[in-house]
């Protein structure tokens, strides 16, 4: 028998939060015949684990369920956290209860031990949308020299991101964008999330970069006219696992164009750099890190396994994700899970499997099972996330 309950969010979420679904499983003995509270108990380690693995920030699975399992309801009470659980099965063996849950899971978004490790992020190259619009000054490399300022800042200035910058080819992402081909999107995200071994995918659009209609000076006839310049860019943030749409964020400013009409203009120059509509873009890159690094905080680093030889895995994050000797991750089988209108949603099985780092390198890691136990049914591509101690 299921049991459903869809919980009222006491928080509001802004921008592009998403829940995530977690499958789990707990089990509890039976302490002088009392199955109602083994179940409670149960379902709140199933739960735990849940939490746990999705990011949030939890100190005591007492602040995040106070539950009371009975044969006809389940009562749960979250703050912000859990948006929906559904108890798939349960069954005993013995003295022990075994409850097997799936969970819709917000990370909190002000704190959580997701932050301890760096997450990997490929930034592609932008698309001006309006391309006839760099004509004058022939920036027609803004499409490059704004992601690789952005690329440059992050890697200087992000807490929580590692960097990787692939310009060499276009995506085909904004065709995809206008046309609404979610799905072809998520494919992308995840071919080149796969291709450059990274957890995230940046994409970025130029969508303006025209001129204003009103002179900025009053100079001689025979003397050029300085007109404002537009800049308005859109940044979209997508999980690399399962194609999923995290964050978008648009920016608009606009600043003097200080060079004259028939002026080519070197994009990569100093001189653009310091002009005032170089220094504009360059704040706005400013105040896009703040938001990108806000977005990415909470969003656990999920590793992929890359070998698997008998009670040993390979990861593919390490030093420059800060992984440490002794970290401990739990493994997650990637799942989806289709509703009962036919959409498909991507989710993860949670392994009752932990491993613990014993060999760290740059960018990857060798983690082993404590009891040297053989890792099961565990496949190249599983995912790995650090557990928390």
């Amino acid at each position: 028998m299921r049991f459903y309950l869809f919980l009222f969010l006491l928080i509001t979420f802004s921008n592009q939060s998403h829940a995530q679904w977690y499958e789990s499983q707990g089990h509890a003995l039976i302490v002088n015949g009392d199955k109602e509270t083994a179940r409670t108990l149960a379902m709140e380690n199933a739960l735990k684990k849940a939490l746990l693995v999705a990011g949030a920030s939890v100190n005591s699975v007492q602040e995040v369920v106070n539950g009371l399992v009975t044969q006809d309801e389940l009562s749960v009470r979250a703050s912000g956290t859990v948006n929906s659980i559904e108890i798939i099965s349960e069954s005993q063996q013995g003295d022990t209860i075994e409850i097997v849950v799936r969970a819709d899971i917000f990370a909190q978004e002000q704190q959580c031990f997701a932050a301890d490790f760096k997450k990997s992020m490929l930034i592609t190259r932008a698309h001006l949308t309006e391309r006839e619009q760099a004509n004058i000054g022939q920036i027609y490399q803004l499409d490059t020299a704004l992601v690789k300022a952005l690329a440059s800042k992050l890697k200087g200035d992000s807490r929580f991101l590692d960097i990787k910058l692939a310009v060499k080819n276009k995506t085909p992402f904004s065709r995809y964008n206008n046309s609404f081909a979610v799905e072809k999107i998520k494919a992308l995200a995840i071919e080149l999330g796969h291709r450059f071994d990274t957890q995230f995918v940046m994409f970025t659009e130029i969508n303006d970069i025209s001129f204003g209609q009103e002179a900025l000076n009053n100079w001689q006839f025979w003397q050029e006219d300085q007109f404002n310049r537009q800049l308005q860019t859109s940044f979209y943030l997508y999980s690399a696992i399962n194609g999923e749409l995290l964050a978008q964020k648009d920016y608009q400013n606009s600043a003097p164009w200080q060079f004259g009409k028939r002026d080519i203009v070197d994009i990569n120059s100093q001189k653009f750099w310091t002009s005032q509509y170089g220094n504009m873009i360059s704040r706005t890159l400013d105040d896009a890190i703040i938001d990108i690094d806000e977005s990415m905080m909470c969003q656990q680093t999920r590793a992929k396994i890359v070998k698997v030889d008998g009670n040993e895995v390979m990861v593919n994050v390490g030093k420059q994700q800060g992984v440490k000797l002794g970290d401990e991750f739990t493994l997650l089988h990637l799942n989806t899970y289709k509703n009962d209108f036919g959409k498909t949603y991507a989710g993860f099985n949670v392994s009752p499997y932990k491993v613990k780092i014993t060999e760290v390198f740059q960018h990857s890691a060798v983690a082993t099972t404590p009891d040297k136990g053989l890792l099961g049914n565990i496949q190249l591509n599983d995912l790995a996330v650090k557990s928390e101690q």
